[in-house]
């Protein structure tokens, strides 16, 4: 890029001072250097994040327009910002950006394919974002970006005029879905980066009868497909690098009628209880060189202490699909064989795995549970359920039921069969029980995966309706049925009824769903 590109952009660095698609180790040496961050004993670049440690999901904003008013699903916390106000944003980060030494420019894409493909740029004042894009975004040599260009303008430590720009705050997360634009200002927390750039793809997609998935996917040896939904802390990344098979991605993939292919190029892996026996793939990619570790605890001999959650539960490894040794390389795979929605139910009420059919898979999607539990929040002190619709609201800008129609489209389709499998407690909800260990969720998928309980004898649970497998291998098959490991069977009627009730409250929410649809819910 010449001088005056960059001119045109609004930058007025000298070329020496500009960064283009840098090493890992330049920009590496450069956080270092100038942003204090610091490397492990290991190699991993380590860097805080401040009072941000995950998303800023209040502080999201949508140009509105006449593509995008009655298009977004504006009631998902999503703001709407007009095009002026956006412009003057955008003008001040660039300006912050010029008063910065350096600038990073990196040039990359988001989508295996290359007619769902976006070319993804961003300018940014940190090298270790730039790093962090390089990682999680994909270099592919595509002749061309079937979806066009986005751009972000990144100044994460500039804290924005609330009143000035009438903001809720100081940070700000800005999308024009007519200009392709994003502005990212006041917050260092990494996540925001690709997060708006997989938006953009949820956006697109739907409109190309695709489906975006927030979810992990990886393939056998003989071809088939499984991809695991799931909110944070349920067990999407873990379950989807799974051994024997090959990680297309963790995160978020698009399914045609051709199969899925992956946005991304990286993973992004919580870090809070990792281990090198419970998760050996993702221990080794989280302790080399180029990786970084974000708001993670480092002792004084630079050793990361992945049990010490006092900077955040929400740690974070960021590292590039070949820090992974079993990958696809391609990231793509036919249509799903299986799909997985997992949850982790504090409450204890869920069977560990059940089949569900076309109207109970998008009840379930649309709802997007899991549960928060006692002192992960201020003021939390007995699980919370948490309703996440299709498994990632906040990434999900348009209405629900587009979303959710696409899915039972391609059941039906293609005959995915979909299970929902509880990552969470048994014999008692969070503080009497107990979670599920990994082996057995891991048992649990295996045979899945091996279609073993495609000819089992199953059982239906009367509080969901919910189709329980009479036999899993590898399982203790009186761990089968929830209501059967409870040594008080009235609390556990209690809570599976209010969890129920839960869910029915929270489907209130979407507007003239079919009854076919609310019918494959709880039936408290």
């Amino acid at each position: 890029m010449d001088n005056q590109f960059y001119k045109n952009v609004g930058f007025s660095h000298s070329r020496e001072n500009v960064f283009f698609n840098s090493s890992r180790a330049t920009l590496v040496e450069h956080a270092i250097k100038n942003t204090g961050a610091r490397l492990s004993k290991n190699g991993s670049l380590v860097v805080t994040t401040g009072k941000h440690t995950g998303r800023a999901a209040k502080d999201k904003y949508v140009v509105m327009s006449a593509k995008t008013e009655s298009s977004i699903d504006w009631r998902n916390n999503i703001h709407k910002m007009n095009s002026s106000t956006f412009e003057s944003i955008k003008n001040e980060v660039i300006s912050c950006i010029n008063k910065s030494k350096n600038l990073y420019h990196s040039n990359y894409n988001v989508g295996a394919l290359e007619k769902y493909s976006i070319e993804a740029e961003l300018f940014s004042t940190h090298p270790s974002h730039s790093l962090f894009f390089a990682h999680m975004m994909r270099n592919d040599e595509f002749p061309k970006f079937g979806l066009g260009k986005f751009t972000i303008y990144h100044a994460p430590t500039l804290n924005l005029d609330s009143t000035k720009y009438d903001l809720r705050s100081e940070t700000c997360i800005a999308m024009d879905m007519d200009k392709n634009e994003v502005v990212i200002a006041g917050t260092l927390y990494a996540g925001e980066i690709k997060k708006s750039l997989f938006s953009a793809m949820n956006y697109i997609l739907p409109a190309m009868n695709l489906l975006p998935m927030h979810a992990g996917s990886n393939v056998a040896q003989n071809g088939d497909v499984s991809v695991f939904f799931g909110l944070s802390g349920t067990g999407k990344t873990t379950l989807s690098t799974q051994e024997g098979r090959l990680l297309i991605g963790d995160d978020e993939h698009g399914l045609s009628d051709d199969g899925i292919f992956n946005f991304e190029g990286g993973c992004y892996a919580k870090t809070y209880k990792l281990s090198k026996t419970g998760e050996p793939g993702i221990y080794k990619a989280s302790n080399r060189f180029g990786n970084i570790l974000e708001n993670v605890v480092i002792d004084e001999n630079g050793v990361p202490d992945f049990d010490d959650k006092t900077l955040a539960e929400n740690g974070r490894s960021a590292y590039p699909l070949d820090f992974i040794e079993g990958i696809e390389k391609s990231s793509t795979g036919k249509v799903p064989n299986h799909m997985f929605f997992l949850t982790a139910d504090a409450f204890g009420v869920l069977p560990p795995v059940s089949q569900l059919d076309q109207k109970q898979a998008m009840y379930y999607f649309l709802s997007g549970y899991t549960a928060k539990l006692a002192g992960t929040e201020v003021g939390i002190t007995e699980p919370q359920a948490t309703f996440s619709t299709c498994f990632g609201a906040p990434f999900m800008m348009r209405p629900a039921k587009e979303y959710a129609k696409l899915l039972g489209d391609y059941i039906e389709k293609h005959n995915i069969k979909v299970w929902l499998v509880n990552t969470g407690w048994t014999k008692g909800s969070y503080g009497v029980g107990h979670r599920f260990p990994l082996n057995v969720t891991r048992a649990i998928v295996d045979a899945i995966q091996s279609n073993e309980l495609n000819d089992c004898e199953y059982t239906k649970e009367n509080f969901f309706g919910l189709s329980i497998p009479s036999a899993v291998k590898g399982v203790d098959a009186s761990l089968l049925n929830p209501r059967d490991t409870w040594a008080n069977k009235a609390e556990y009627d209690k809570l599976a009824q209010e969890l129920g009730k839960m869910f029915q409250e929270n489907f209130k929410r979407f507007e003239n769903m079919p009854t076919s649809i609310i019918q494959g819910g709880p039936r408290a």
